[in-house]
């Protein structure tokens, strides 16, 4: 049986909680360490998303992102209903595990916020719509590919942020969430340029729905009797089984 909307927002809730706590934690807590800090939170942010789908993918999906969700509904998993009670979830989920890194670690690095580090708001807007284009994508791909007999292929979100996070965390911090980039910005009052991370973010999501579209089809609804009793909903930063394609003519 699917798990109630309840019980799904509860998961994303804690999910989102769960990523931004040990993501944004990692960086309060490895402030000062050298040359060595973005491979160190690159490992971290994997963590942070890979650790949260295994915990909930089955249960909600795993979104754990607004711009994940709302690719799926515009990709016509998730109803266009279901997106603002998601979005709350999941910014106070983010909320949540950014004030217990303020309480556990102490508010040092403006608490993970993303703050750039080049003044320039092209770059910060074209390194934050490249990588979330890819998060976005290999999300969708995922879905539509289902889990299958190969379980690392839930490993590819969390590759993609901790590709991203080393790549280009040192010049934008590396957000690719809204949610993940709004509570560390509000609880320490740092806003720099962070309108220019929800507009790249939510451009890439819809960018990165219509081109798998393009290549792979629109999704394919199965017929009424081969929807199995308990299909879930579909994984976004996870994999939950997605609807099963039509047969073959």
């Amino acid at each position: 049986m699917t798990p109630g909307l309840g019980t799904r927002l509860l998961s994303e809730t804690l999910g989102t909680a769960l990523l931004v706590g040990i993501g944004t934690g990692a960086v309060v807590a490895s402030a000062g360490t050298g040359s060595s800090r973005f491979l160190l939170l690159a490992v971290a942010w994997f963590l942070a998303v890979s650790v949260p789908v295994a915990l909930f993918a089955g249960i909600s999906g795993a979104h754990l992102n607004p711009v994940v969700t709302l690719a799926l509904v515009a990709d016509r998993r998730v109803p266009v209903g279901e997106l603002p009670p998601h979005v709350v979830a999941q910014v106070v989920g983010a909320f949540l595990g950014s004030a217990t890194v303020a309480l556990a670690l102490g508010t040092g690095s403006h608490l993970g916020a993303t703050v750039p580090s080049t003044s320039v708001v092209e770059w910060i807007f074209l390194d934050e719509f490249g990588f979330t284009f890819v998060l976005v994508a290999s999300v969708l791909l995922l879905v539509r590919a289902g889990p299958g007999r190969w379980r690392w292929r839930l490993t590819w979100p969390g590759l993609v942020v901790a590709v991203s996070t080393y790549l280009i965390g040192p010049i934008t911090g590396s957000s690719l969430n809204p949610a993940r980039s709004l509570a560390p910005a509000v609880l320490s009052s740092t806003y720099t340029d962070l309108w220019v991370y929800f507009v790249a973010a939510l451009f890439a999501a819809l960018l990165a729905v219509a081109v798998v579209g393009l290549l792979d089809g629109p999704p394919r609804m199965p017929s009424r009797s081969r929807v199995p009793e308990d299909n879930r909903p579909p994984a976004a930063d996870g994999a939950a089984p997605p609807l099963p394609r039509r047969p073959q003519t």
